[in-house]
């Protein structure tokens, strides 16, 4: 099953509007690469051509789901915070950005270099198992046995 990708621009990753990052995402390269053949589509080509299609773009193409424009962002970025209490709550801070780990084989293409990806996902691995650690942990505390009897009754 073939799984059909859409434009977007894409403002968090954006430097103006975005526009560079989802034509990045779209095509699989580096987000980098794109703004330096935009730039110099700006010189070699037309410069007021490329600056109507750049704001052509920015008010055609829709904002990626899921994402917030960076005044929001940075207005709200104390917002969200969990206060956890007690005990092991399955609470998780990471994103599906921050779940999977691309690796690339070029440079031009978008992701991360095998070993940045390995050092990822070993840190990730860490993380996990300090979780787990505490879950355990908790289970086996005398608290958890008493909470526990306590909502028996």
């Amino acid at each position: 099953m073939r799984i059909r990708k859409e434009l977007h621009r894409d403002p968090e990753r954006g430097r103006i509007a975005g526009v560079c990052a989802g034509l990045a995402e779209y095509f699989g390269l580096e987000t980098w690469l794109v703004r330096i053949l935009a730039v110099t589509g700006f010189f070699l080509l037309a410069g007021p051509f490329m600056i109507v299609a750049y704001i052509a773009a920015w008010f055609i193409l829709d904002k990626k789901p899921g994402t917030k424009d960076k005044g929001a962002i940075l207005k709200n970025q104390f917002v969200g915070k969990v206060h956890r209490g007690k005990g092991w709550h399955n609470v998780s801070a990471e994103t599906d950005e921050e779940r999977k780990v691309a690796v690339k084989a070029h440079v031009w293409q978008a992701g991360e270099p095998p070993r940045q990806a390995y050092f990822d996902i070993k840190q990730r691995f860490k993380r996990i198992e300090g979780r787990l650690r505490k879950v355990e942990t908790y289970v086996t505390s005398s608290e958890y046995q008493l909470n526990r009897e306590i909502n028996k009754l």
